[in-house]
């Protein structure tokens, strides 16, 4: 073989080999991620600039329920008339991860008056003695609430409540 043979041949396979793509230069792009922490009984979306694949999509979901949740209500207690305009809601929920590891979040309950099928959600941590913000890996909490609230005479307070799910919201 002459030399330009042998020099024709390898600038054809260094052709070749380049023009593969490797698996050491997979196209990554820089976005915005979307992430929540808790503050003030909260949560607060906050950004964070990622180095993300090509094919990535963002989805901007909101706070992420947590895995294998359950909860047990231990004591629930609606007194509808206190005798001063104020209605009472008082309980005790078991919040329960059964995950490895240690969470921090927000329980949200719903609940439901009777002869009312419209339902309320809400968190309560704002005003409960014990919010359950964290909760440690394969560990309970018990979510405690004892308020009154001021009800309007003349549309009164429902006759009774009760708790329809529980569900337990994670910052990440």
């Amino acid at each position: 073989m002459n030399k330009k043979t042998i020099f024709s041949m390898f600038l054809i396979g260094t052709i070749l080999i380049s023009s593969c793509g490797s698996k050491d230069d997979e196209c990554t792009k820089t976005l915005e991620i979307p992430h929540y922490a808790l503050k003030n009984n909260k949560f607060e979306r906050y950004v964070v600039m990622e180095e993300v694949s090509c094919d990535f999509i963002v989805k901007d979901l909101g706070p992420l329920p947590l895995k294998n949740f359950t909860y047990e209500v231990l004591n629930f207690i609606f007194i509808p008339d206190t005798g001063t305009q104020t209605s009472r809601l008082k309980f005790e929920i078991k919040l329960n991860n059964p995950n490895n590891y240690a969470v921090e979040g927000l329980a949200y309950i719903t609940t439901q008056s009777a002869g009312d099928t419209s339902e309320y959600t809400g968190t309560y941590s704002d005003l409960a003695s014990v919010p359950c913000h964290k909760i440690g890996g394969n560990s309970s909490c018990i979510l405690t609430y004892d308020v009154d609230y001021p009800y309007n005479s003349d549309v009164g307070a429902p006759e009774s409540m009760e708790v329809v799910k529980v569900e337990y919201y994670i910052a990440n």
